[in-house]
């Protein structure tokens, strides 16, 4: 019986350890780049360009706080007339919730007073405020820039 000893090809198993953690840590060296990039740097685009009609003026009473969810606003009458707040985080494009004191994002928790300006970050600025007008037919029609 001659056996010929067959040539192993295999690589050693601490060098596959090896490259397998360090190709596992730069993974997750790019994922965590890429989760710290959009958390520091992103801005989000509140809502998409356009002008939707928010149904009857008389749907939105003197003292109401509506949420529109199919806009992502919230419409404000008070004595001023109406206000359309964006319910879209400026920081991450979150949706926050409506609190009784305001708003709160509840992805990272920037807080906002009950007119939109921020009350805490880390968001660097306030929801944005859109512009809302009463029809001739007296319908409110909402404008996203």
């Amino acid at each position: 019986m001659n056996a010929t000893p067959s040539k192993d090809d295999s690589i050693p198993r601490r060098s596959f350890l090896s490259l397998m953690l360090k190709g596992s840590l730069a993974g997750s060296a790019l994922i965590g780049l890429g989760v710290l990039g959009r958390f520091l740097g992103f801005q989000s685009e509140a809502n998409p360009p356009g002008q939707y009609d928010l149904g009857p003026s008389t749907d939105y009473p003197q003292g109401s706080r509506i949420q529109v969810p199919e806009a992502q606003v919230i419409v404000i009458h008070s004595d001023l007339g109406y206000i359309a707040l964006s319910l879209v985080c400026p920081h991450l494009g979150c949706e926050v919730q409506v609190t009784g004191d305001g708003f709160a994002c509840p992805c990272h928790g920037s807080r906002f007073q009950a007119d939109g300006s921020l009350h805490n970050g880390p968001a660097s600025s306030s929801l944005t405020s859109l512009r809302i007008e009463e029809s001739a037919e007296g319908h409110l029609i909402l404008y996203h820039q």
